[in-house]
């Protein structure tokens, strides 16, 4: 039954079904989106996230007449090219694999939507990081901010996943309601989705090739955004889930996909700062380590309650998760208002030693501090593993 099925398919049917039919192992997207990471940082700088959504806010509210310092227009910088084409990217593999969807939660989440993306917005300016440009390619940088940002995520996430316990048992009906979607890929239905994968790849590559024109690094990152969002969207990477797992179901493997593209990235990372490609300091964040903290303790409450972190938000608002677009939208509104009347006074009123860039090779050497993070990773891994098994610290 199933060879018949295989020949009715053909060839290019089966290796269709093979990247579509079924998501990939989070561990297969986490080493590819390393990868990646590594590419951006030969063409510019490493992947980050949350810059290019506050670019988005600061050019809307300047378009109502505000005046927010921004990056410039969002089609020319770097990080807003890279987060609409991983937009774009995730849609397209939600419709090549008929996951796409309009979903409308109940309005309680929808309202959680909108605060936790004030919250990351509030985080990744006083943080001066997010989950990815924080965590996932500041480990590899080698900063030791990147460390204490992660620690406050922990936290934020810790005490997210006991409110969220809380309000389950305490307010059930916050969040529940009637849900609804349209344009799902129900049975039946759908077919039209693949066609449309294959006009947004194409709408994309025609995107990416139009910079070549203008400016290589614009193609560059519009290219990787649209693969990293496809790549986001099939293995279902995520952060929070990272994060949030081990206090909850007590999974061990978004964490392990997460470790395997921090190793991949650092790789890379470490070659291209040894051999002076790049400079030593690039990704390494003045943030060490109050701003770290703090910022990481907001993020991670915020990216829990919504569901996402900025990435995490980011793919899933491509799948249609309206509850996502209420995230992205806290970002946009949070973020330069915090940059303006917020990240000043806070950072004027902190002594520079709790604010230092600290580069770990530049005290220990690079082959230590590699070994450091090393290691960090090693005890993260026996952690979620020994909890996996032992259930010690998980909820359910």
């Amino acid at each position: 039954m199933g060879e018949s099925s295989s020949k009715r398919k053909g060839i290019l049917g089966e290796l269709y079904d093979t990247f579509f039919s079924k998501s990939w192992p989070m561990w297969v997207g986490g080493i590819l989106l390393g990868v990646g990471n590594i590419v951006l940082f030969i063409v510019l700088k490493p992947w980050g996230a949350s810059g290019g959504v506050k670019n988005w806010g600061d050019n809307l509210f300047n378009l109502m007449g505000g005046d927010f310092a921004n990056m410039g227009a969002v089609g020319q910088f770097p990080y807003s090219v890279l987060c609409i084409m991983l937009v774009l990217g995730a849609l397209a593999g939600a419709l090549f694999s008929k996951q796409f969807a309009l979903r409308f939660p109940p309005l309680g989440e929808l309202f959680k939507g909108l605060i936790g993306g004030l919250l990351m917005g509030l985080g990744a300016v006083v943080g001066v990081s997010c989950t990815i440009g924080g965590f996932f390619s500041g480990w590899p940088a080698l900063s030791l901010g990147a460390v204490v940002f992660t620690a406050g995520l922990v936290v934020g996430t810790w005490l997210a996943v006991k409110y969220l316990l809380f309000e389950v048992q305490k307010f059930p009906k916050l969040s529940s309601g009637k849900t609804s979607s349209i344009l799902d890929a129900g049975k039946g239905r759908g077919s039209w989705q693949p066609f449309a994968g294959a006009a947004v790849v194409l709408i994309g590559l025609i995107v990416a090739f139009r910079y070549t024109g203008t400016s290589s690094v614009l193609a560059w990152y519009a290219s990787i955004g649209l693969y990293f969002g496809l790549v986001c969207q099939r293995s279902r990477f995520c952060v929070v889930r990272a994060l949030r797992e081990p206090f909850m179901s007590g999974s061990s493997k978004p964490a392990v996909a997460v470790m395997a593209g921090i190793l991949v990235s650092m790789f890379g990372f470490v070659v291209i700062k040894f051999m002076g490609v790049r400079g030593d300091m690039i990704w390494v964040w003045p943030h060490f380590w109050v701003p770290a903290i703090v910022g990481g303790t907001i993020f991670g409450f915020g990216m829990t309650i919504a569901g996402g972190c900025t990435v995490g938000s980011l793919w899933r608002a491509g799948e249609g998760h309206i509850k996502l677009w209420a995230s992205v939208f806290g970002m946009m509104v949070a973020m330069p208002f915090t940059a303006k009347y917020i990240k000043t006074p806070f950072f004027d009123a902190l002594p520079a030693s709790l604010k230092q860039q600290f580069f770990l090779p530049a005290k220990i050497g690079y082959g230590a501090a590699v070994g450091v993070f090393v290691l960090l990773i090693l005890l993260w891994y026996v952690w979620v593993k020994w909890n996996e098994r032992t259930g010690k610290f998980s909820a359910y």
